[in-house]
């Protein structure tokens, strides 16, 4: 009600870091709330690494939980990106080291960062492999080669792959013109009394763009305006060598760091007075106008501190990056703010007060920068921008400073 006009709305979850019982806890009733809107489509946006496991951010348990809510003929599986540098063929599922960047393309389950992800780590390259050990959900492969076909026998060879009735549709893709294609198949099995429940990338949403485009129904995109040069406090979360990468090209390049002690964070005792150190020393290089990076580390995981938190190291060190962010912006005059990390953004984005996000214009593939709409906490208004561990070239951070690619 607040934004009337939308014609497409997101609910960010934290799903993809909860296990299965807790995942269908939060899914249920936000699937419900979705589906009282009538729309013709519905996505379930997940990693386009497809990182999940089953005892952790099952891929497999959403797809037995929405297809109770929206019984359509089958659920679309879309993981590819060409546009992210994500590519499935036959079925198997290959990624650049990077988005954003010319890092090279690998196997996932050879990939150096997605195969050894500290919660999920990817050693299956098989797709539809992968999500058998998540459902019991039988899945069908719309293979590449028909992408090849013209127009009538391309539509003929997908109702083939239907005739089997499968749960789960995997669709390869190696270009936009594929995505494209997809679109069209997607957009042709939608409608408003069965809602089109789909799961994958941001590929989706391109797919679906793609028809969309040129429509007297999609309103005219107005032209983002560039977001100018500034202080920026950034805070990471994430254990990717990626990230890792752009912290140090950072510091080399005059940003500052406050380290959080991860282990003292992890200990209820001591993490009040260590997120109070941090937002103090955050704060006091703001006002000295440096960009300052609050990280809780920058050599991938720490054994010592998954142990001690038992499978609640996002929550536990992704709240408190938040609390570190919401009192060093609540000091200092800063505007911008870059949140790095995919299972621990969502803990400091509510840490930070943050209920809403408005995109108001693109920065890199994937990580747009947006107003944060944050009631009664000082991050209301602030721009903000949030980061997965795979995103973003060397010198992103720069580029979040400039607020330009």
């Amino acid at each position: 009600r607040k934004f009337p006009g939308l014609q497409a709305v997101g609910v960010a979850g934290k799903t993809r870091s909860l296990a299965p019982a807790a995942m269908e806890r939060e899914l249920r009733p936000a699937l419900l709330a979705l589906k009282k809107l009538k729309p013709r489509h519905v996505h379930y946006k997940v990693c386009s690494t497809f990182d999940s496991a089953p005892h952790v951010g099952s891929i497999g348990k959403v797809m037995d939980v929405a297809a109770k809510i929206f019984p359509a003929p089958f659920i679309p599986l879309l993981v590819a990106a060409p546009s992210l540098g994500r590519y499935t063929i036959f079925g198997q599922h290959f990624a650049r080291y990077g988005i954003g960047s010319a890092g090279a393309i690998h196997r996932l389950d050879r990939h150096p960062s997605i195969s050894k992800h500290p919660v999920t780590p990817m050693t299956e390259a098989n797709l539809r492999l992968h999500l058998s050990k998540q459902t019991q959900k039988k899945s069908a492969l719309f293979d590449i080669l028909k992408f090849s076909l013209p127009e009538g026998e391309f539509h003929a060879a997908f109702r083939e792959v239907l005739v089997e009735k499968p749960d789960v549709v995997l669709f390869d893709a190696l270009t936009a013109e594929h995505i494209a294609r997809i679109g069209g198949l997607l957009e042709a099995t939608a409608n408003r009394q069965n809602p089109l429940f789909s799961v994958g990338s941001s590929g989706i949403e391109a797919a679906l763009a793609s028809q969309w485009l040129g429509r007297d129904a999609l309103p005219r995109v107005q032209a983002a305006r560039q977001v100018g040069p500034t202080t920026v406090l950034i805070g990471s979360g994430s254990c990717s060598p990626v990230t890792s990468g752009q912290i140090a090209w950072a510091l080399k390049h005059g940003f500052a760091e406050v380290a959080l002690d991860a282990l003292k964070l992890a200990n209820s005792s001591t993490a009040t007075e260590e997120i109070g150190r941090a937002a103090q020393a955050a704060d006091k290089l703001l006002r000295a106008s440096r960009c300052v990076i609050v990280h809780s580390t920058k050599s991938g995981s720490n054994p010592r501190i998954a142990a001690k938190l038992k499978g609640r190291t996002s929550e536990v060190l992704g709240s408190a990056l938040g609390k570190v962010l919401r009192e060093a912006v609540k000091q200092s005059s800063v505007c911008h703010v870059c949140i790095a990390g995919g299972d621990t953004s969502s803990y400091a984005a509510r840490a930070m007060g943050i209920e809403a996000l408005e995109m108001i214009a693109p920065l890199t593939p994937g990580a747009p920068m947006c107003r944060a709409l944050a009631p009664d906490s000082p991050a209301d208004g602030l721009q903000v921008v949030f980061k997965g561990g795979q995103v973003g070239p060397e010198n992103y951070f720069e580029i979040v400073r400039k607020g330009k690619s």
